[in-house]
């Protein structure tokens, strides 16, 4: 897809691997829309890029489609959605303190995986009506998961399990969307270097790169903003979680 003058929205796009796509899908020259639940950072980014900041909780049914709205008004339909919004609450499954608190477990997939499917159910709404593009393409859904959803460490119970449920739902959505022309990928980055990395000290970021067999570094948020921009513009890669770690296979702690 030729995302020129197209209409994009990332949601995390506040910051971190959410920020670096939206500023790459607006080099690019899409108009992007910019949703996140932190209002001051968003509207930053999207000065910064000309696009649109929105207010969004990602789970909140109404609010979403609200945002959509607004969206459809000020840019077009949106052919083009990146699912950043995330959290990764760590905490073991039986702590000293008895067992993981079940609203714990609960909040981590109500933001992480059915935020991202209601965002993907309302994306996919709003393009299958569209005019076809090339090769019949309406649009392009991706979503981001983890390394955890494959090797989940211990005490990321509730964020691999979220990851992993995003893993599942990608085929499946792919298969359903493909009679539309609607393309459904996600990435899996491994460790990345994100504002809540930032907050480790030199020594600790530089020992995690070294577990890392090449590059041995921490993957950079622009690095997963060119994935992004290449899923988008060949049209050939669909129903896929593409890894992004540096060939990292995380161990158990």
């Amino acid at each position: 897809m030729d995302i020129s003058q197209t209409s994009a929205i990332v949601t995390g796009g506040a910051s971190g691997l959410g920020a670096a796509t939206a500023r790459a899908l607006a080099s690019a020259g899409a108009k992007v829309a910019v949703l996140d639940m932190n209002v001051p950072q968003s509207r930053q980014v999207a000065e910064e890029i000309g696009g649109l900041a929105i207010e969004c909780d990602v789970t909140d049914e109404e609010g979403a489609s609200k945002a959509f709205e607004i969206i459809r008004a000020k840019h077009g339909v949106a052919r083009v959605l990146v699912n950043c919004a995330g959290i990764g609450t760590s905490g073991r499954i039986v702590g000293k303190k008895g067992p993981m608190p079940l609203a714990d477990f609960s909040k981590v997939i109500n933001i992480n995986l059915i935020g991202s499917f209601n965002m993907m159910r309302l994306a996919a709404a709003e393009m299958i009506p569209t005019e076809p593009l090339q090769d019949g393409e309406r649009g392009v859904i991706i979503s981001t998961v983890s390394a955890a959803a494959y090797e989940g460490q211990i005490g990321q119970a509730a964020y691999a399990a979220s990851k992993g449920g995003i893993v599942s739902l990608t085929l499946p959505a792919a298969r359903e969307f493909a009679q539309f022309g609607i393309r459904v990928n996600a990435i899996a980055p491994g460790l990345f270097l994100t504002p809540l990395m930032n907050e480790l000290s030199e020594e600790a970021k530089q020992n995690l790169g070294a577990a890392i067999p090449f590059p041995k570094r921490l993957g950079g948020a622009d690095e997963f903003a060119k994935l992004v921009l290449h899923i988008i513009s060949n049209r050939y890669i669909n129903g896929e979680v593409i890894r992004i770690d540096g060939a990292l296979r995380m161990q158990a702690k």
